[in-house]
């Protein structure tokens, strides 16, 4: 079945930097792309980062571009987020999709001093 378990999540001050990962199993990585949302508390869950299936492509929401960097390594089947320059609006939940459809457990990010 198809399992994703996010991690690497904590607490950062303003202006720091953390990367989460996403490791998948239960069906062939490199045939999907894949997905970063977040969902902070009180609101909905919000698209981050895209990445395709061998990475030749991302797209990004418009607040985190130039901050947040997606990538992937197929050998490992891991997806990463690197945050950088992060701010306290980017407190939430990070979760990682695949076929729209399957959802980690997330992993929480709180920013704040």
């Amino acid at each position: 079945q198809v399992q994703l378990v996010e991690s690497g999540g904590g607490l950062v001050q303003p202006g720091g930097s953390l990367r989460v990962s996403c490791a998948a199993s239960g069906f062939t990585f490199s045939n999907y792309a894949m997905s970063w949302y977040r969902q902070a508390p009180g609101k909905e869950r919000e698209f981050v980062a895209r990445i395709t299936n061998v990475g030749g492509s991302t797209n990004y929401r418009d607040s985190v571009k130039g901050r947040f960097t997606i990538s992937r390594d197929n050998a490992k089947n891991t997806v990463y987020l690197q945050m950088n320059s992060l701010e306290p609006e980017d407190t939430a939940v990070y979760y990682c999709n695949v076929m729209r459809q399957y959802w980690g457990q997330g992993t929480q990010v709180t920013v704040s001093s």
